[in-house]
């Protein structure tokens, strides 16, 4: 992937840092207890509460288990990193990167699609007011320009480099570490149902994307960016029909790529 020279840095516009404390280092107590898998305080309740599916099966919840023997080896910081909005046709790809508190984790973490909108936003606040969090985007013209991949590489990369406190560890949705990582860092594939801090990350990335789409209905009216956020329902593609695409809509993706639009 060919990456811009500057795209490893925060910028105002596409970088959003979230304030939020440090992460507790941990204690004398708590280093020791990190070494067995799920060891901790609530970290353990949260990691082995079942979830139900979409079809009502249950199935186990994220847990703490990763971080715990990072943290159990000597890191002082572990971050879990995702994405939000891969695939929609409109908008940016948003990261987040979440170093969360082993001693004060929110109840409820999990998969950001496997929570309402309501259960996010409730969720993202007491995720901002317990640990540390930044967020970070990469534009649709990046999108075109270096392709979905990278771009996401890119965000995550931003997303990491914003965090107030430098992490020894990320722990990263999917097959892939961003290049130019500066930490050591692991691939997690289906992180964000396994690991809770990368569960954490997934609902910021998503909440901050949403509202997001929500203020891009306000700029570009008629396309319904506030219903899809961006993604491929019909009502999006008669208004892209209808309106043309706007400056947000990636010109990458099928079906303005393919030319299916007249535009």
């Amino acid at each position: 992937m060919t990456a811009h020279p500057s795209d490893s840095r925060p910028s105002p516009h596409n970088a959003a840092p979230r304030r939020a404390r440090r992460a507790a280092t941990p204690g004398p107590r708590s280093a020791a207890a990190a070494g067995a898998p799920g060891a901790g305080r609530k970290e353990s309740d949260a990691g082995r509460a079942g979830k139900a599916d979409a079809a009502g099966r249950t199935r186990p919840g994220p847990d703490f288990a990763r971080e715990a023997h990072l943290l159990g080896l000597g890191r002082r910081f572990v971050a879990g990193i995702d994405e939000a909005g891969r695939g929609p046709l409109a908008g940016p790809v948003t990261a987040a990167a979440v170093i969360l508190d082993p001693n004060d984790i929110p109840d409820g973490l999990d998969d950001s699609k496997a929570l309402t909108a309501e259960r996010r936003e409730a969720l993202f606040v007491k995720i901002l007011a317990t640990a540390t969090v930044a967020s970070a985007c990469a534009s649709a013209a990046e999108i075109d320009r270096f392709n979905i991949r990278g771009a996401t590489l890119i965000a995550m990369r931003r997303a990491l480099a914003a965090l107030g406190a430098a992490p020894d560890h990320a722990l990263v949705d999917g097959r892939d570490v961003p290049p130019g990582c500066p930490c050591e860092a692991s691939a997690v594939i289906g992180g964000d149902a396994a690991c809770l801090s990368i569960a954490a990350a997934s609902i910021v990335a998503k909440v901050v994307r949403d509202r997001m789409m929500r203020r891009a209905c306000l700029a570009f009216p008629g396309y319904g960016f506030s219903r899809h956020m961006g993604y491929a329902t019909a009502a999006h593609l008669e208004a892209i029909a209808l309106l043309g695409p706007s400056p947000l809509h990636r010109m990458s993706f099928s079906p303005m790529r393919q030319a299916v639009l007249p535009f």
